[in-house]
């Protein structure tokens, strides 16, 4: 993992910032310059199970894996990819330890901000505490939509799912990955992809 600073690397956040809620430039710099600058080369976790998760995470290009062991078993709960806000939001919240682990599928670039730095410029602006409500508004609802998706909805409508808003995730998650997202054995997503006349 390595950590430094990029001016040229806070162009996508601050955009990103701005689609939320209308910022002032100087509030914007100030609530960015907490930010620190994560490299992470394939394979390398962010947050393993056990580790208290002390900060909030702005992708800015490529993948993450948000999963957990249970029994042995590899169970994915989410890919973040670019330009995403995301963390453990659990363990983020209630500051308890994690269970559960965010690894880089492939090579990727984050933006991290400690939770104390990050509410020390909430409290210092209306407009910095509505980016975050509204940001953390966002991770909740998406957890909540994916805990929705495998309770009410079919294996093949999950795949379909994906197929129509995250193509790119088969170019660039390996196939079990996919599988244990959709809550299912790689075999039966080969059975599944058969039986809908894919592959």
């Amino acid at each position: 993992m390595k950590q430094h600073t990029n001016p040229d690397a806070f162009k996508n956040i601050k955009q990103k910032v701005l689609s939320y809620t209308l910022v002032d430039s100087d509030l914007l710099d100030y609530a960015l310059s907490f930010y620190d600058l994560i490299h992470l080369k394939k394979g390398e976790k962010l947050i393993s199970e056990g580790s208290h998760v002390n900060h909030f995470y702005y992708l800015d290009s490529g993948c993450i894996s948000y999963y957990k062991i249970e029994e042995g078993e590899l169970k994915v709960l989410e890919f973040y990819t670019q330009d995403v806000f995301f963390t453990d939001l659990m363990a983020y919240v209630k500051g308890t330890p994690s269970n559960y682990f965010l690894e880089a599928v492939e090579d990727s670039t984050i933006l991290a901000v400690r939770k104390d730095l990050a509410e020390a410029s909430f409290d210092r602006s209306h407009q910095l505490e509505r980016f975050g409500r509204l940001s953390m508004q966002e991770a909740f609802i998406k957890m909540l939509n994916r805990v929705d998706r495998l309770n009410h909805r079919s294996n093949e409508e999950r795949y379909e799912r994906i197929l129509q808003k995250r193509p790119d995730l088969f170019q660039r998650v390996p196939q079990y990955l996919i599988a244990s997202y959709l809550g299912i054995t790689p075999v039966g997503l080969s059975k599944l992809r058969k039986r809908l006349g894919i592959g």
